[in-house]
């Protein structure tokens, strides 16, 4: 199910492509006796066939969204060749690292700790903030982040939604002094909390939804929907590939716009749910449940997210929040120039040659 965090090492190794090629000319025939020698137009040489782009997505409804476009060959239909690699999100990062892919999709503050490990690379598409799919959900009598004070709180320590438990605890003129952190998979804070032994846990789906579930009474004081834009899930291009392949990533933005026009009109919008609620193999009527929990994006609101402003209403604002969460807990000893990880221009193009 949906799975995305903040992880803390990767060793990028690094990506080489040769092409290697050889020929003859065929030798010339010697002309019949007696006949004129007929001169043979010269043929193009056959183009090398390029390989598709590899770009690994996994469960989130921001990145399985890019079904859509699958399974109605928009891909096809742009001329561009895009396979796509299915596997759990820190995998995919991983494939990245090592050059097996092309690009992946990740959260911003995922993509700075991949480049302060040596992986760096460029986001060219937002596809969507998390909406409140990422939850800090409380016991039964728990009822606001402000009767947190004191208590127990399972989380994954240096993880996305140790970010947001921050943003709760700072919204409620609290810091993590005041409550006590207890280090938790997040695929096991479900259990945790329905144990008794914390007194809330914050994480994403489903496992946010399974402690809602667990724990009659239980509820989310606080979400993602409550920091919009301070989590952000993007498509992020390896610097080689977008400098070799960049016709063929300006295809691959333009499709993203068709996605998202598909998903959001109403006439198509219960077949869009059907197609990525069989890529994770849920019911329909389960998986639209989460669909308002993800904010996806389309052209214009890209354009306003890439713009350079502090604060999480721009994908660099936001990221800047990340460096200074990754920082002061660890992830990675420095801060880093958030800047370069971000290039709007193929998405300015992609409009202007509408």
């Amino acid at each position: 199910m949906m799975v995305r965090a903040l992880v803390t090492t990767y060793a990028l190794l690094s990506l080489s492509l040769s092409l290697a090629g050889c020929g003859r000319q065929p030798r010339e025939q010697a002309a019949p006796a007696g006949s004129a020698a007929v001169a043979q137009p010269a043929q193009p040489p056959s183009p090398i066939p390029r390989a598709p782009l590899k770009i690994g997505y996994s469960d989130w409804p921001g990145w399985v969204a890019w079904q859509v476009a699958i399974e109605n060959k928009y891909f096809e239909q742009a001329g561009v060749d895009v396979s796509f690699v299915w596997l759990e999100y820190i995998p995919t990062i991983e494939a990245f690292s090592e050059g097996k892919i092309d690009a992946v999709c990740m959260t911003n503050g995922d993509a700075l700790v991949a480049g302060s490990s040596g992986a760096p690379s460029v986001g060219i598409l937002v596809n969507d903030y998390s909406n409140g799919n990422d939850m800090v959900v409380a016991r039964p009598g728990i009822a606001s982040v402000a009767a947190l004070r004191g208590k127990k709180i399972g989380v994954e320590v240096g993880f996305v939604d140790h970010l947001l438990l921050m943003e709760a605890l700072r919204s409620a003129g609290m810091s993590e002094t005041d409550v006590t952190i207890v280090n938790t998979k997040t695929n096991e804070t479900a259990q945790l909390l329905a144990s008794g032994a914390v007194d809330a846990v914050a994480a994403w789906q489903p496992h946010s939804g399974q402690a809602l579930a667990q724990v009659r009474g239980s509820q989310a004081v606080f979400t993602s929907a409550n920091a919009p834009g301070l989590i952000y899930d993007l498509l992020f291009v390896s610097r080689a590939s977008l400098a070799q392949r960049r016709a063929d990533w300006k295809s691959v933005v333009r499709v993203w716009f068709r996605v998202v026009d598909f998903i959001s009109d109403p006439a198509h919008h219960a077949e869009a749910v059907r197609i990525m609620a069989n890529r994770v193999n849920l019911p329909p009527d389960q998986y639209e449940k989460l669909m308002g929990g993800t904010h996806l994006m389309g052209a214009a609101e890209n354009q306003r997210r890439f713009r350079r402003v502090e604060g999480v209403e721009s994908v660099e604002g936001s990221s800047a929040i990340v460096d200074r969460f990754n920082v002061a807990n660890r992830v990675y000893r420095t801060s880093v120039a958030v800047a370069p990880y971000f290039d709007r221009s193929l998405l300015d193009e992609t409009i202007a040659s509408k």
